[in-house]
């Protein structure tokens, strides 16, 4: 049966709007919306909740102001329903109904994907998808809409489906991922909450809890499509071949990565050195580890480079960083003496530690004087190795302008050999 676009329904919204009562019904909303933002306020607090999805940062840009809003405005209508032609509420409850979907969609895929640049796409997408099913829901399009979709039909295997099912099912699915990637985020950020050194256990934790709700969400999607999920074992066995194959590497890495989390041989916050690059392990994902250089540069390394090659730990056990400098003094210097006071010297500088306490060595006879080595210990090699050594040098020159040392320049010895000027007038004769 077709269904023909009915006008007059419409036509009676649009004239209740224009009488007295809807403003009535405006203020009755107005209340509603002043009513839950001070509610979400006092639930907030005064200090504003980073990467809240209930909150946000402004407490209308929450989830929780237009569910609170949406309920309000529907209880408001019922209560309205028997004194009131109602023509606002029509109106504002689907618009309500929509600004939820897309908070949802919006904070949750900002929390989970803050870096990624198709999440701006994805917002805009779902956005205009449903500020288009308000405008035809109001306008009583959406109706006629559905059941043109529903008469649409194919064959897939045994079933029929529709396209107005296909498009149902694939929203649906959408919003159960976005579900899934709620609770998994909330979970997660317990699990990481706090520092120590159980922070790696608790990052496997975190990403096997929100592997196993996105496969189940994956599940509940594809049942709500309408694809039979006992189809699954011929997919799986595909998928098996498929990692055999083509993808190996990736299956290999995903390992990886939680063999390096179980064993704990890298952890968050660890200096280590691979393939000639230096830095902090900043965070250790299912298939890459991200290692951030002193200078600010980052280094994707994929998890099974990290087990198969060489990597050097220079926190695994402690986080001390053994670090010298050298100094040239002249010959006849009072090395023994003056190392000494090197070494009460460099002890003094901030960031040297008291022990492993600094040394000072006469590391060898060179051609203009003596080279003295001078070691020292930090425990903080993320903030930087440059700043240390600078003090530490001044510190070794203070001391040796003190006690009148000299640092001793290059000193070469030229022999010029003269020539007989009589080698010349020999030659003529």
């Amino acid at each position: 049966m077709t269904r023909t676009l009915d006008t007059t329904e419409f036509s009676e919204l649009l004239a209740h709007l224009t009488r007295p009562a809807a403003l009535t019904e405006l203020g009755v909303l107005t209340g509603c919306l002043l009513l839950a933002w001070v509610l979400v306020r006092l639930l907030r607090g005064r200090v504003a909740a980073v990467g809240s999805i209930w909150f946000g940062e402004r407490i209308v840009d929450g989830v929780l102001f237009p569910v609170l809003a949406l309920s309000l405005a529907y209880a408001a209508r019922l209560l309205l329903a028997g004194t009131l032609p109602i023509a606002v509420f029509r109106v504002a409850i689907p618009i309500l109904m929509s600004l939820v979907v897309i908070r949802l969609a919006v904070r949750v895929l900002r929390v989970t994907f803050p870096t990624a640049h198709a999440v701006r796409v994805i917002e805009r997408t779902v956005s205009w998808i449903a500020w288009l099913a308000v405008v035809l829901w109001v306008t009583g399009v959406l109706p006629l809409l559905l059941d043109a979709m529903d008469e649409i039909r194919w064959k897939v295997g045994g079933a029929q489906i529709s396209l107005r099912n296909a498009v149902e099912g694939t929203l649906t699915a959408g919003l159960v991922l976005v579900v899934a990637l709620w609770i998994s985020a909330a979970i997660e950020r317990q699990l990481l909450r706090g520092t120590g050194d159980d922070l790696s256990i608790r990052k496997i934790a975190a990403n096997l809890v929100r592997a196993l709700l996105l496969f189940i969400g994956l599940l509940l999607a594809l049942s709500s499509v309408g694809i039979d999920l006992t189809a699954l074992s011929v997919l799986g066995g595909a998928l098996g071949v498929g990692l055999g194959f083509g993808l190996q590497k990736i299956a290999a890495n995903y390992v990886s990565g939680f063999v390096i989390l179980a064993e704990r041989s890298l952890r968050i916050g660890d200096m280590v050195r691979i393939d000639n690059f230096e830095g902090r392990v900043n965070d250790i994902r299912t298939r890459y580890t991200v290692i951030r250089a002193l200078s600010g540069r980052k280094a994707i390394v994929p998890n099974e480079m990290l087990i198969t090659q060489r990597v050097e730990n220079l926190s695994l056990a402690d986080m001390n960083v053994s670090l010298s400098t050298t100094v040239q003094v002249a010959y006849g210097t009072d090395v023994r003496a003056l190392g000494a006071k090197l070494v009460e010297a460099v002890a003094a500088v901030p960031r040297v530690l008291s022990q492993p306490a600094p040394s000072c060595q006469l590391a060898e006879f060179a051609a203009d004087g003596m080279n003295l080595t001078i070691g020292f210990w930090i425990a903080d090699p993320e903030n930087g190795q440059g700043g240390v050594r600078s003090d530490v040098n001044l510190a070794v020159l203070d001391v040796l302008e003190r006690e009148g040392v000299e640092i001793p320049f290059p000193q070469r010895v030229m022999h010029h050999v003269g020539i007989d000027p009589t080698a010349g007038k020999a030659g003529e004769a």
